[in-house]
């Protein structure tokens, strides 16, 4: 029972930190709203199950990356209480992975979506 109460614990501090960040970025809120109108599509449309496969797999590697890059913003904000060119670095480095996978996940959406319009 006890390792059944310390995986509840620590599925809701993740729980916590998740809406913690829906709450605050903007980013994910955008991300958020694309993924719901990227699953409406592909309802109305009726992709085929690989396809939801690969555009849920997606949604949730942006989703994901987007998470990691507050966590390692919050981060860095804490440890450096002034400007420094590392701390920048990091921040955009962050922020730029979840820009190429946004970039990608479009790509992906046109080419499974142009196939059912």
């Amino acid at each position: 029972m006890r390792g059944v109460r310390r995986f509840l614990r620590r599925l809701q501090a993740a729980f916590s930190g998740i809406f913690a960040a829906f709450r605050s970025e903007t980013h994910l809120k955008i991300h958020a709203a694309a993924a719901c109108a990227v699953i409406a599509a592909g309802v109305w449309l009726r992709i085929s199950r690989g396809d939801w496969v690969v555009l849920l797999l997606t949604i949730a590697v942006v989703i994901a990356l987007e998470l990691v890059n507050t966590a390692i913003e919050r981060t860095v904000d804490l440890v450096m209480k002034e400007r420094h060119p590392l701390a920048k670095q990091a921040k955009d480095t962050a922020a730029g992975a979840v820009l190429v996978m946004a970039m990608a996940s479009v790509i992906i959406g046109i080419l499974i979506f142009t196939k059912y319009l």
